[in-house]
């Protein structure tokens, strides 16, 4: 969780940059894609780039290229998920030139490849990855063939692909119209088996916390299977849907189709973890709020779950006077600094630490679940306000 939330302050870094033309550059490199064949894309762009008719955005825009394709130089392949790199001006004084270079991993696989030169860096899709915080199964099917897989954020992962040979048998002479049915009802039964036993086995590979099945096919074996008794009893089918394919097609066209679902689910999540920290305060019980307890119970192994507003910004910043040489730490929000001490001498900065990260890094190594919640719904903006944002469901007191 730790790289995820680096990841989230980079993008709110980023956001904040604007180019006073179209002189920022976005690069998303896929996992396995030819470093080779990305230079070679980037030359192109930079001859193109050169009649480019302002000459400071088109002297920006091809150092920052030039920039690109020399960091580029320093791969040999991409990382396992891909590569992003964002370059360019990002300096807010008209008369200065700040040439600067962003890079990182994705959480998940990249499968896109883009190159774009906006006033803006493109964040959306890795913004869209780090803000994923469930896994669901799919399931693709018909009454042929089959297409399991996960999904997380935008990834889809396919796990396992099925068929069926109910509707292959060929009726041979002599066999009666009932045996002939009944044959096709048990290599349908057992079709819907081995479906069944293939995603049991994958909630079982995730301990369960996939959150719950999503399933999507043309003709009626969907529904036919979401009835069967074939699934283990923890497994929550969300949703049945409608789709044109049962390959990867259709799995992509079903995400697309339970969309709103996947955003109620995440939204569900959120409200259900705010729900049960406000109950558990409120009656005095396992929950704590506030950076000094949530820290002093992530140190004693009390936490379950370690709650985190995604908004907030918070530093340990190390002082020291001036005048009387005093030393001294303070935690301070959204950049803010002290600039007195108290005997009246000038405070100078020491060190500065990212408080947030300290907690989720302490969190990663007890093995505690971090959840980010948003400021958009009520129940976000409460945490934030009323329980500083950062709190903490406790296995005991």
């Amino acid at each position: 969780m730790k790289k995820e939330y680096e990841i989230m302050k980079e993008i709110k870094r980023l956001k904040s940059i604007r180019g006073s033309g179209t002189e920022l550059i976005s690069v998303y490199i896929p996992a396995g894609f030819q470093i080779s064949e990305e230079v070679a894309r980037l030359r192109e762009e930079y001859s193109q780039s050169s009649n480019i008719k302002s000459k400071t955005t088109r002297t920006n825009v091809l150092s920052a290229i030039e920039k690109i394709m020399q960091y580029l130089k320093l791969f040999k392949e991409t990382p396992k998920n891909g590569l992003v790199v964002f370059c360019g001006n990002i300096s807010r004084d008209p008369g200065k030139t700040d040439i600067e270079l962003f890079s990182m991993e994705p959480p998940q696989p990249l499968k896109v490849n883009i190159y774009r030169c906006d006033s803006t860096f493109l964040l959306d899709p890795i913004e869209e990855m780090v803000e994923a915080r469930d896994t669901f199964a799919l399931l693709a099917m018909d009454g042929r063939e089959a297409t399991i897989a996960t999904l997380s954020g935008t990834h889809i992962r396919v796990v396992k692909k099925l068929n069926s040979t109910a509707h292959a048998k060929v009726r041979k002479g002599g066999q009666s119209a009932r045996r002939y049915e009944r044959a096709i009802e048990e290599s349908i039964e057992d079709y819907y088996k081995r479906v069944g036993d293939a995603i049991n086995q994958l909630f079982e590979q995730y301990q369960f916390k996939i959150k719950g099945l999503i399933i999507g096919g043309p003709g009626p074996a969907k529904e036919n299977f979401a009835k069967s008794n074939v699934l283990n009893y923890q497994i929550k089918i969300l949703g049945v849907y409608d789709t044109g394919y049962t390959d990867e097609y259709g799995l992509e066209e079903l995400v697309d189709k339970a969309r709103d679902l996947l955003e109620e689910q995440e939204a569900s999540q959120e409200r259900r973890v705010i729900e049960r920290f406000i109950q558990e305060i409120s009656r005095g019980g396992l929950a704590t709020y506030g950076y000094d307890n949530t820290k002093k119970a992530l140190e004693a192994n009390q936490v379950s779950t370690l709650i985190i507003n995604k908004d907030i910004e918070l530093e340990r910043v190390k002082y020291k006077c001036n005048s009387c040489g005093a030393e001294f730490e303070k935690l301070e929000q959204n950049g803010h600094r002290e600039e007195k001490h108290s005997c009246g001498g000038v405070l100078s900065v020491v060190s500065v630490d990212d408080a947030i990260e300290e907690l989720i890094d302490l969190a990663d190594k007890k093995g505690v679940e971090t959840i980010f919640v948003s400021s958009e719904s009520s129940y976000g903006k409460e945490f934030l306000m009323g329980f500083t944002g950062i709190g903490a469901l406790l296995r005991y007191k």
